[in-house]
């Protein structure tokens, strides 16, 4: 496990983005072609925003897949993370080898079936993620389940998910953000090669120290990531301020 700390969000998401686009040149160059995970959110958008403008990438050999999306929200809602990748990611790059975004308007469990063939399928190189305010990973809400072997499970948001949700913007109210989605799961996050997790600002400090502090617990969904061989943490200030030991 790696942590680097940033002054601020903007040279976070420098630092995590430019990874990332080393380590996907790499995959590239090793194996001719590579599969990403995108997490979305706030916390993703300078990350993502220096990948875009990373140079010498073959984007036409990239597979990608996205961590989750509501069950029932439509697409053209602001708050679907379909439109966010599709805005905010595959629109500004060439085009991609395959894109699997999550279809949250489909029968659930039909859609959870077909991406688990599609990811086992394509062994992840690089995996792109965040961490909740109530520290999960992707929508694994705690107490999160560590043991499911399927790659996307059905999960009902708790209290602190759908707060987050409302908080940063993406509904008018409370009553807007769904209580179900469908998210990968834990394992299949911890499958992947590589995971970069950019994690900025105040209101995520606690769930960065109680990640990196706290024994290893379902309570604490992220904490699984201490078990991870290759995870690099990208904070910046505010939220690295609650850690005890800053590497």
């Amino acid at each position: 496990m790696e942590i680097n700390i940033s002054d601020n969000p903007q040279e976070l998401g420098k630092a995590a983005g430019s990874t990332a686009a080393k380590l996907i040149r790499q995959a590239i160059a090793e194996k001719g072609s590579a599969t990403i995970i995108l997490a979305t959110g706030t916390s993703q958008f300078e990350t993502l925003k220096q990948l875009i403008a990373e140079p010498n990438i073959d984007w036409s050999q990239v597979t990608m897949f996205h961590l989750d999306e509501y069950i029932g929200l439509p697409e053209s809602s602001p708050a679907s993370f379909r439109k966010y990748l599709k805005e905010r990611f595959i629109s500004r790059v060439p085009a991609l080898k395959a894109v699997h975004l999550v279809n949250g308007e489909t029968a659930p469990e039909a859609e959870c079936e077909r991406l688990g063939e599609l990811i086992q399928n394509n062994p992840v190189d690089v995996a792109l993620i965040g961490i909740g305010e109530n520290g999960h990973i992707a929508f694994n809400d705690p107490p999160a389940d560590f043991e499911t072997e399927q790659p996307y499970i059905i999960v009902e948001l708790d209290e602190p998910c759908r707060r987050q949700q409302f908080g940063e913007g993406w509904f008018q109210s409370m009553e807007e953000v769904p209580r179900q989605a469908i998210s990968m799961s834990v394992k299949q996050i911890m499958k992947s090669k590589r995971i970069i997790c950019s994690v900025p600002d105040s209101r995520k400090a606690e769930a960065v120290k109680n990640s990196l502090e706290q024994p290893v617990s379902t309570i604490y969904p992220a904490s699984i990531l201490q078990n991870h061989p290759d995870c690099k943490f990208y904070l910046d200030q505010a939220s690295a301020f609650l850690l005890t030991k800053k590497i």
